[in-house]
């Protein structure tokens, strides 16, 4: 495995920009300012847990159902999350269907 700028291996790397959802995603995008690998999992992490995250919020405001759906979205963020940082782990550049495609080009 590569090593990144931060003196990580780029796999450890790329598991560690999901580990706080998109807070951690945005850190390693500005740290991280060769590895495409790390920059890569950086956007997508940012891309796929920044809008769950305003999913989360915008159910919040919706009596009776919001919080059902809100679970729901709970319950795949949560499997996302794990499978995002294994396959980071494994050094897979693991592509989610929509968010994938943008963090290729936001990326750089």
């Amino acid at each position: 495995m590569e090593k990144t700028s931060t003196g990580l291996p780029e796999n450890a790397a790329g598991l560690l920009c999901y580990i706080l959802g998109w807070i951690s995603g945005i850190i390693f995008l500005l740290i991280e300012p060769e590895n495409k690998f790390v920059r890569y999992h950086a956007m997508q992490s940012i891309i796929v847990f920044g809008i769950l995250n305003g999913i989360w919020l915008i159910l919040g405001f919706i009596p009776f159902i919001g919080p059902v759906i809100a679970w729901i979205a709970g319950v795949v963020a949560f499997i996302l999350w794990v499978v995002l940082m294994i396959k980071a782990y494994q050094g897979e550049r693991y592509k989610l269907p929509w968010a994938g495609n943008l963090a290729e080009r936001w990326a750089g």
